[in-house]
């Protein structure tokens, strides 16, 4: 088997986690229905191996895009065994009215996953 292949499916639980988690972070915001076009699916992720400049070791990395082919989002698995993804949103917040949501992040292990939100103040 393709070691590209390989670690794909090796990676997939903690990938749809990853997703999960990403997607939790989205809705929970309450965009209006329609909003958001597109969540990240672990499916649709193009992915390659890339060399960690830093361990030497290759590492499962990828990204989303949209309709268009432009990114919309990144994920990495890390030779630690650690994930670090991020999934652009980019409307203003629903609630907050003078900050605008960038995109999502999430990051750890596969037993513990975090995730946050990247915003932008509006100017005054």
């Amino acid at each position: 088997m393709d070691e590209l292949v390989s670690e794909i499916e090796s990676k997939r639980e903690f990938g749809e986690l990853i997703c999960q988690r990403l997607t939790e972070c989205i809705k929970k915001l309450g965009f209006p229905v329609g909003t958001i076009k597109a969540y990240p699916d672990y499916q649709t992720v193009h992915f390659e191996m890339i060399q960690d400049p830093f361990t030497g070791k290759f590492n499962l990395s990828g990204f989303w895009t949209d309709q268009h082919g432009h990114k919309v989002g990144r994920v990495q698995f890390q030779s630690d065994e650690s994930c670090y993804a991020e999934y652009n949103v980019g409307y203003a917040h629903p609630d907050r009215p003078k900050w605008f949501v960038d995109n999502v992040i999430a990051w750890g292990k596969i037993d513990s996953i975090k995730t946050d939100l990247a915003l932008i103040a509006f100017p005054e």
